[in-house]
This record gives structure tokens, sequence and C-alpha cells, in this order.
């Protein structure tokens, strides 16, 4: 359906469809990965009497189900553990792109060169979007999103401070996110998870534990793995969860590339 959307260039009805399907199983995910790490009796008691949005539901309605299972699952193994099981991200990311990254990484040799040119080439590929009107996942691209991204340090794929590297995520719809007047509707419209994005709206954003947005973290912390080829720790510093406009992550490099 999205390859058919695209190539007809039904773009407004792509926007609408990845708003409705958006990590739509997350939650199956972490049910299964409870069970796996916490056993079966620990999932049945935090997902008790708890219907999980099908595909095709309305987005907004999802972070319900979010506040009550990091509820309970905090509650029953704590926030250390909890955060263990949503570090990997619940829903993941194309591997193939990461590969060709790693290789680069390799050839640069150097992490901040890396930084910088990945930047260049994230900002050509938005002005591609713009020339040609087509879509950066679920949004469009004009000049006025290209010059908040090339003015922003830390939009992906973020810069080095130290033996972290500190990345921040492009707005989910950033056109909306610039023209919003109202600091809840920018933090809205800067949030990409469709089950925590309709509690900011609400206003019940402090409701769900902050600990959620480790899964999109682990976001990045896929992509950095790659390009190590290890496992890294990814740390959410702040998120339109936790009251601030953009999602912004540590990454922390390992002793071996610090130079």
């Amino acid at each position: 359906m999205f390859n058919y959307a695209n190539f007809v260039k039904k773009y407004d009805f792509v926007v609408e469809l990845i708003d409705i399907v958006e990590a739509y199983n997350a939650m199956d995910n972490l049910s299964v990965r409870i069970a796996e790490k916490h056993g079966e009796d620990i999932r049945e008691r935090i997902f008790e009497n708890i219907v999980i949005p099908p595909l095709g539901s309305n987005p907004d309605n999802k972070p319900e189900v979010t506040k009550i299972v990091m509820k309970r699952l905090e509650e029953a193994i704590g926030e250390e553990k909890t955060i263990e099981l949503l570090a990997p991200c619940l829903h993941g990311r194309p591997i193939e792109p990461i590969k060709k990254d790693r290789e680069d990484f390799l050839n640069i040799n150097d992490i901040d060169e890396f930084l910088k040119i990945k930047k260049q080439e994230f900002v050509e590929r938005l002005e591609k979007h713009a020339k040609e009107g087509t879509l950066e996942y679920a949004q469009y691209i004009n000049a006025e999103v290209i010059n908040y991204v090339k003015n922003s340090k830390t939009i992906t794929p973020g810069i080095r401070e130290g033996n972290k590297i500190i990345v921040t995520k492009i707005p989910y719809q950033m056109e909306k996110f610039l023209s919003a007047e109202d600091r809840k509707m920018k933090r809205y419209f800067s949030c990409y998870c469709a089950w925590v994005r309709g509690a900011i709206k609400k206003g019940e954003e402090k409701d769900i534990s902050s600990n959620f947005c480790n899964c999109s973290a682990g976001f990045f912390k896929q992509y950095w793995d790659i390009i190590f080829d290890q496992s890294v720790k990814v740390k959410p510093l702040e998120t339109p969860l936790t009251g601030a406009l953009e999602c912004k992550f540590a990454i922390y490099i390992p002793k071996e590339f610090l130079k």
C-alpha cells in the first residue's frame, strides 16, 4: 500500500497512513519480550484486562494503554529492568542503510568527520525532497524545515561532546511544529511515538513514565550498535514527554573509538 501510494504520488495519504501504523506492533512486541525475560505470569499481570488497540486504531487513544502498562511494569520488575526491556526499541528500523554507514565510518576513521559528513548527506536528502515534493518519512520538506535542520547542531546525526554523541530527532511533523504557537502542540507535533503523542495533546503526559522514551533511544541504539559493532549505552536526555520541545539523546562512545 505504501509503495503504491508513493508510486502514484498520493503523499497526503502516505502521511495519514504512517500516523495510523507508526509503531503499531510496539505493545505486542513488549508483551512477547516480557514473557521471554520475566515469564508468562509477569506478562499476564502486566496486561491483565488490557486490550491492545489493533492496527487502524486512532493513535490518540493508545497512550491510555501505555500509562497502565508502564505503571504495572515498573511496580513488578523495577525501573532498571523496565529500561532494559525497552532499550532495544520495540519496533525496529531498516538495517541495510546502517551497514553502508558502517562502511563509511570505517573508511573515514574519525567520529567528528563522520558526523559532519552524515549531517551534510541528511541536509542534501531533505533538499532533494523539497525540490521533488516528496516525503521525508511522514512529512513534507520546505526551505524553513531545511534551515531549521541546518541551524541545529544536534539534529541527526548529532555532535560529539567528550565521550558522548548528543543527537536530537527532527520533529515528526516539522511544518506543523514550526507553525504551532502553543508549546503543548509543538511538543505534540515533535513526538514520533503513537503510544505517547495523544497524551501530550490532552495534557496527560505526566501520567506516563518517561522511561518509555528508552524505546525511542533504542532507535539510535540500533544504529550505533552497528556502527561501533558492539552494544552501546543510549540515554534519553529530554523529550516532549518530559516537557521539552524535542527528543534529545546521549550516545556513549566506546573507549576504543575515542581519540
